[in-house]
């Protein structure tokens, strides 16, 4: 392939570009598409990532959003990444699937600080189109350890799975709340709730840790995961 034109981008360049432009390196971008650096740069010598678009549309939109963490950003702009094909034109294997509207499909999004405080309004279409598609869904929560109301892996809080709950050296823990082998939510059930919240499913979540009586009142998530999955 020819050199790119500098004085044209191309459109994988210009995304990245407003990303570096609100502080991250190609390195993180990188990072949060799953591919290597050298790659990045290519955007803007040689031209590539036309494969890219989709996935850095998607990181520059959560951007604009409040979304910060580059954790949370990688796993926004996973969903979106197109496969690589095979020498036959074939979608390479790849684990798991990013469609949720067909048995066996399931997707996936995270939020991070700057996401939660505006509401984790991307995970909301997680929630609804899992909804829609007669799906279960489980979360993962992030707390400071003493804003839980019962201890980690207790059958109250968690269901005493030990790998239900990670600690962490800042004081929080992360606690798991339901799966694929305990059967998950309804996700019909919590599409309604975002719904109530207006989309905000911070808030959501916060109703029901504290309504179940999983979380006090004054409940701060830090970070919170939404997988979705319909049963095969």
């Amino acid at each position: 392939m020819s050199p790119a034109d500098p004085n044209q981008p191309n459109e994988a360049a210009r995304l990245t570009q407003e990303l570096i432009d609100q502080g991250y390196t190609k390195r993180q971008v990188a990072k949060m598409l799953g591919r290597d650096a050298s790659l990045v740069s290519q955007f803007f010598t040689k031209g590539k990532g036309a494969s890219m678009v989709g996935a850095l549309r998607q990181l520059v939109r959560a951007v604009r959003g409040g979304e910060r963490d580059t954790e949370a950003l990688g796993a926004v702009a996973q969903e979106n990444v197109q496969r690589r094909r095979t020498k036959t034109g074939q979608k390479a294997r790849v684990r798991g699937k990013d469609v949720v509207g067909e048995a066996g499909g399931s997707m996936a999004g995270r939020a991070g600080k700057q996401a939660i405080r505006s509401g984790a309004s991307h995970l909301a279409p997680v929630v609804h189109e899992t909804g829609q598609a007669g799906g279960r869904l489980a979360f993962t929560v992030r707390m400071k350890a003493d804003q839980y109301v019962y201890s980690a892996g207790s059958e109250k809080d968690s269901g005493g799975i030990r790998r239900g709950f990670i600690p962490r050296s800042d004081g929080t823990e992360e606690r798991t709340y339901g799966s694929a082998s305990t059967g998950g939510f309804d996700a019909a059930e919590w599409s309604q709730r975002v719904a109530d919240h207006h989309g905000d499913v911070t808030e959501a979540m916060r109703e029901w840790l504290v309504e179940t009586g999983r979380a006090v009142d004054d409940a701060d998530i830090a970070y919170l995961e939404v997988r979705g999955w319909v049963p095969e």
